[in-house]
């Protein structure tokens, strides 16, 4: 496995910036937010940012994955709108076109994965309504990510309308006979859901993690905490992620920390380092 940050984990300095200091204390990957500021797909400039971005990644020999999480990149007034289950054919379609942009960014940058949710349900549709949405609105998305060589990771969410492993399966028994995504998965949002026991839901989806998210959080409580002050057995789940063979990055994801990333990435460093020391 390979330690990484985040970028939606870093404030007040350009997070390409950052870059020399994370590989310092140990870090080989980043998990990119697509946003305004940073790798816009629709930005006239993206062609020249990829390319410093993609220089100053392998001048750290880092790897990457694409986020696309950003909270107000398609809609300045609601968070995270609109997203493949949003009610208008249109707004889905939106969404659509920049999980296709966001694929593009991928392979221009040399990542090895692209991470994606359904989204909030946010009016009355019934439950058979809203699988419609997602499928029709992943089909295209998965065809794409297919014909540029990219694996998209699926992140079940807590709130969304695909908030668990076993949600996500059934999203898979949905798609069948076609593309299916592969799995983003949040070590926190595991033990916000209860997705208990770990290691069952783990071994059901082994082979198909393409990226995890590092955070501590409470049980029923979705708030991502600084490693070891939640309820996570970080050395445990780290266990289980080597055990299914797992060999991606494990991203630090603490956006509420991103005005101290730099105390923050240290001490998130330290705390993994104890944890593989417990496992090795």
């Amino acid at each position: 496995m390979r330690l990484g940050y985040s970028t939606n984990s870093i404030s007040d300095i350009d997070p390409i910036e950052a870059l020399p200091a994370l590989e310092e204390m140990g870090y080989g990957s980043l998990a990119i937010t697509l946003d305004h500021s940073l790798l816009n797909p629709f930005d006239v400039s993206l062609s020249a940012d990829i390319e410093r971005w993609r220089t100053a990644l392998a001048a750290c020999g880092m790897a990457s994955v694409v986020e696309t999480g950003a909270r107000h990149l398609l809609d300045p007034r609601l968070k995270h709108e609109p997203t493949l289950v949003s009610a208008a054919a249109e707004d889905r379609l939106r969404r659509v076109d920049f999980l296709r942009r966001a694929i593009d960014v991928a392979v221009e940058l040399g990542a090895t994965s692209v991470s994606l949710w359904s989204g909030l349900v946010r009016d009355s549709a019934d439950e058979e309504t809203l699988w419609r949405r997602l499928a029709g609105g992943l089909a295209p998305v998965l065809e794409h990510a297919r014909s540029r060589g990219i694996r998209l990771g699926f992140e079940p969410e807590p709130g969304m309308f695909i908030d668990t492993i076993a949600r996500y399966r059934l999203l898979c028994e949905r798609l069948a006979g076609g593309p299916e995504p592969d799995l983003t998965i949040d070590l926190g949002h595991m033990e916000c859901m209860g997705e208990w026991p770990v290691r069952d839901h783990l071994q059901a989806v082994a082979g198909r993690i393409v990226n995890v998210h590092l955070d501590d959080m409470l049980a029923c409580r979705h708030e991502h905490l600084p490693l070891g002050q939640g309820d996570v057995d970080l050395a445990a789940m780290l266990r289980l992620l080597a055990e299914i063979g797992y060999q991606g990055g494990v991203h630090v994801e603490l956006p509420r920390q991103s005005h101290a990333w730099r105390t923050t990435a240290v001490e998130s460093a330290a705390s993994v380092g104890r944890a593989l020391g417990q496992i090795a």
